[in-house]
């Protein structure tokens, strides 16, 4: 395995950044109103460098009040996901651990929909819902998850999927309750949806959340390296494991409720973007992290401009379109695992 030095981080890092840009540019292109390269790169230039007046009214309200807030909205949303996927397969110590394993996305889903049935029509009290909801399960799950004081991964696993499974229950009788409209409305945000207009303050206050949540990870880091060869060597070589699994259970679950507050649940992106990653750049927390995260956005984005242009302009929900290019990704991954 390669030492890992700054300097590979830093080339790795920028490689998917130019990566990144460039779907940007590509989604801020397409949509149900195109706009050449030309028309776009002309605009742009025209806002960085402080002559907006120069920019069209259709460019204004397309591209800096549709497009753009959505595109940086599925940035936080993949990186949070990709970044909470890789924290918990550590954590876990299960490569097919993802951020829903412990049913933070069913408690943001109920929580979302008893805002619907309580308050439909407040502004923003879906997504606050949801992230109690996704808040009081992760204090759930970690009240079962213990063991003699000490978080234990085997009991937490069991806890999450016991915990999902009620939520899950109780989100299916919830949504016998709901009106025709506001059951579509509900379906299409649990297949994953971007397509709610955020506040700039809400989407700055994500942005925070998702660079504290994913720094406290990556501070551990090592220490997850160290984790995978099992907790006792770990213990053995000076590694404070339950400080480890408690900051990585709490900051991966407050990416997870970040993420699903906003758009839903959105699949196979914190699974499989880790293990891609993995592929490419070694496994490393170090470097997976920064890359997952990277990796995540760039998913997101694809997938979300993809929704939004296939049938245009009718779209689709995100979630339909990581599915369907997830499921046979995992399937590859699966059998080149088992060759």
């Amino acid at each position: 395995m390669k030492r890992l030095t700054l300097r590979r981080v830093l080339w790795s890092c920028a490689l998917l950044a130019a990566v990144l840009l460039g779907i940007v540019l590509l989604a801020l292109r397409l949509g149900a109103v195109p706009f050449s390269f030309g028309d776009l790169g002309q605009n742009l230039w025209f806002l960085v460098s402080g002559q907006s007046e120069k920019v069209s009214t259709d460019f204004r309200v397309i591209m800096v009040d549709i497009r753009l807030p959505r595109i940086l909205l599925g940035i936080v949303v993949g990186a949070a996901l990709s970044v909470a996927g890789a924290g918990f397969q550590a954590l876990l110590r299960n490569p097919l651990a993802d951020p829903y394993v412990l049913g933070v996305s069913s408690g943001a889903a109920l929580g979302a929909i008893l805002a619907l049935l309580a308050a439909p029509a407040l502004p923003l009290m879906t997504p606050a819902a949801a992230f109690l909801g996704a808040v009081a399960t992760i204090a759930a799950v970690y009240f079962l998850g213990r063991r003699q004081g000490q978080l234990d991964s085997s009991t937490l696993l069991l806890a999450g999927i016991v915990t999902a499974s009620f939520l899950t229950a109780m989100i299916m009788f919830l949504m016998t309750t709901l009106t025709s409209r506001d059951l579509r409305g509900i379906s299409f945000w649990l297949m994953g949806d971007l397509s709610a207009s955020l506040p700039r303050g809400l989407l700055w206050i994500m942005i925070t959340g998702f660079f504290a949540a994913a720094g406290a990870i990556l501070t551990t880091a090592s220490d997850l390296n160290v984790l995978l060869a099992g907790e006792r060597e770990a213990m053995h070589l000076g590694v404070n494991v339950t400080r480890v699994k408690l900051v990585v259970y709490i900051s991966a679950s407050v990416l997870t409720g970040l993420a699903v507050s906003v758009s839903g649940a959105i699949g196979y992106v914190g699974l499989l973007v880790p293990h891609v990653m993995r592929m490419f750049f070694g496994s490393d927390y170090r470097l997976l992290i920064p890359t997952s995260a990277l990796g995540g956005a760039i998913a997101i984005v694809l997938a979300d401009t993809l929704a939004r242009t296939l049938i245009a302009p009718t779209q689709l929900p995100v979630g339909a379109m990581t599915a369907m290019a997830g499921a046979p990704v995992f399937i590859y991954l699966l059998r080149r695992r088992l060759a």
